[in-house]
């Protein structure tokens, strides 16, 4: 039985639309093998929209990225919002939950133990696409369908919410991005969550404003990202990220023909990403955004250093950090990042964040570029330089390190990082661990790095 929408929406103007060509046959998704259409996507959702509890917001668990959209819409299309916490750990999600006083949590696997409240959803196959000439939905442009969490890599997470208008302007600047790379149509395997913002745009919005299939798996291993490619049609572009492409490399896999492969949520190192396009024949291209912000520029690592600005993007260099005003902002967003602008502001090239900017005896080095050197030592597969928060009499704060080098030993790694840099920027403590904190999508929230700090001392 169809729902009749208007009785979970708010009266707003103007109206956008769900997805972005109401095109019923159109592939939205590749799941177990087999192309599922739009229309098809469509009677899922109305489904799930059907069976979901009233309430202002929901926790979106969904692992399986088909589930997701289909959860996504649902929520938005009942006038809640969805809840995205940076992690799927029951603490980050009951953290999340419990500023969201009556929200409930929506998943397609059984969860033991469940969050409060939690719904399952039903099967999602074999139900009946909708009628060619049936309506399609709309949202209204300033309903806020999403709230992301920020991954707690430099403090405490922090919340961002995100209305369906700026989801389609951010979407916008991917799309024309892509575009201009690969060509008018293109799938996509995502080795990323969909509840990371990174993930999100990449994975969720391109398939529903884009006319983008995309695949429904979350592939990890090297073999499995070779067998999610092939389970699409070219041209694919592979969303990924650093670990995942360093991953990839190291393997020696051989994976299916591919158009483009992009990355975030880290700095990729250019060394990596010219190993990735002679292993694999594609250009790697690389986003900058936040969670804050949404993706706001891109550049190829192998070819330029420089970021180049999507379209309306405008950056403000401040003492402190960078104002960036876009599209899909409603105001404003100063982010931590250091940068020079160049070419009539439309490229810029970074210069670390402030907060991770060392000045000991009167001289500067920057974290990233300290954890850069670290990785380039051979033997260290893995490696951060932090900084602690207790101060010493001078009110210098002690650097330390985290390091995954088998068959090294602290000695050596020191000795080699005293070749490479100023002594006073040496990391002490540095320990060596069997592997870094890494969240899912690569990210080393502050702390989990201190207390593996404090587990090794």
């Amino acid at each position: 039985m169809a729902i009749d929408y208007d009785t979970f929406q708010r009266e707003a103007q103007p109206q956008l639309s769900l997805l972005s060509a109401a095109d019923p046959a159109r592939v939205l998704a590749w799941r177990d093998g087999e192309a599922i259409s739009a229309a098809q996507f469509l009677a899922h959702v109305e489904m799930v929209a059907a069976m979901l509890p009233i309430a202002a917001a929901a926790v979106n668990l969904c692992e399986d990225r088909y589930a997701f959209l289909v959860a996504f819409c649902a929520i938005a299309l009942r006038g809640q919002i969805n809840l995205l916490p940076s992690s799927r750990a029951p603490q980050a999600v009951e953290e999340v939950m419990a500023t969201h006083p009556g929200s409930y949590a929506l998943g397609e696997q059984a969860l033991v133990p469940a969050p409060p409240g939690y719904r399952q959803l039903p099967s999602l196959k074999g139900t009946p696409a909708l009628e060619a000439d049936a309506v399609w939905p709309l949202i209204p442009a300033d309903q806020v369908v999403a709230i992301g969490y920020t991954s707690g890599s430099t403090g405490t997470p922090s919340a961002n919410l995100k209305t369906w208008h700026n989801f389609h302007a951010s979407n916008a600047g991917n799309l024309a991005m892509l575009h201009a790379a690969v060509g008018p149509r293109f799938e996509v395997v995502a080795t990323v969550p969909p509840q990371h913002m990174y993930g999100l745009e990449m994975s969720v919005l391109l398939p529903l404003l884009g006319a983008v299939g995309v695949h429904a798996g979350r592939p990890f291993f090297p073999a499995d990202v070779a067998v999610a490619l092939a389970e699409v049609p070219t041209p694919r572009v592979l969303v990924t990220t650093p670990v995942h492409l360093r991953a990839l490399v190291e393997s020696g896999i051989a994976l299916p023909p591919i158009a483009a492969m992009l990355s975030a949520t880290a700095p990729l190192p250019v060394e990596l990403a010219r190993a990735a396009e002679r292993c694999f024949g594609a250009p790697v291209l690389e986003v900058f955004g936040s969670t804050e912000t949404c993706v706001v520029a891109s550049r190829r690592p192998t070819v330029d250093e420089d970021w180049s600005l999507y379209t309306g993007v405008v950056l403000h260099p401040q003492p402190d950090g960078t104002s960036v005003v876009a599209p899909q902002l409603a105001a404003p967003v100063t982010l931590a990042d250091i940068v020079h602008l160049s070419e009539d502001g439309r490229r810029f090239r970074l210069h670390g964040r402030q907060a991770d900017m060392l000045e000991i005896a009167g001289k500067r080095a920057s974290i990233g570029d300290l954890s850069r050197r670290l990785l380039a030592i051979p033997g260290v597969q893995d490696g951060v330089v932090f900084q602690l928060d207790g101060a010493d009499a001078l009110g210098v704060h002690r650097i330390a390190a985290l390091a995954v080098a088998p068959g090294l030993d602290e000695h050596v790694i020191l000795d080699a990082l005293r070749r490479a840099i100023d002594p006073l920027f040496l990391p002490r403590p540095l320990r060596l661990v069997d592997a870094l904190p890494r969240n899912e999508t690569g990210k080393l929230p502050r702390a989990a790095l201190l207390a593996l700090l404090e587990a090794r001392e």
